[in-house]
């Protein structure tokens, strides 16, 4: 009985440690967003509009798939600039580069922003690392946009 107590109370342990460290990765995308990405893109990723778009429920749809996901880890890591759509809306403007930022902060900011969509999808560090391994130009993150866009509709 004793031994029954202890493997049940082991297993509960372990699960609420696995819980508790993406709950933790979570609060760690978030403080990284605010400190990093608020500025432009607004608290709880509203975006402000004509100038940032959006991030809350686009993020998690974008992040999808692994094209997607690949292309979200481009982004952080590469910045973008130039017109893009998104939301149905046009803009013209220009986001830095975060390479200056470890992989894991990258990768709890992302997995961060897809819970504000209500279906998170986790983004590694091994995500980000993979795109830090083949930096890219503006055009070629344009060029991925695109492609991107055209298989699987950016929202």
């Amino acid at each position: 009985m004793l031994k029954t107590g202890l493997s049940l109370l082991a297993g509960g342990l372990m699960a609420c440690s696995v819980l508790t460290g993406s709950a933790l990765a979570a609060s760690d995308g978030a403080a990284v967003y605010s400190t990093n990405c608020s500025v432009c893109h607004q608290a709880g990723g509203v975006g402000m509009p004509g100038q940032f778009p959006a991030l809350k429920g686009r993020i998690d749809k974008i992040a999808a798939t692994p094209e997607g996901k690949a292309y979200l880890a481009d982004v952080v890591i590469n910045g973008l600039h130039g017109p893009i759509q998104a939301g149905g809306a046009s803009y013209v403007g220009f986001m830095p580069s975060f390479k200056g930022l470890p992989d894991d902060d990258l990768a709890a900011v992302l997995s961060y922003l897809t819970t504000l969509g209500g279906t998170a999808q986790t983004i590694t560090a091994d995500d980000i690392k993979a795109a830090r391994s083949k930096p890219k130009k503006g055009a070629e993150m344009m060029a991925e946009r695109n492609a991107l866009n055209a298989a699987h509709p950016i929202p």
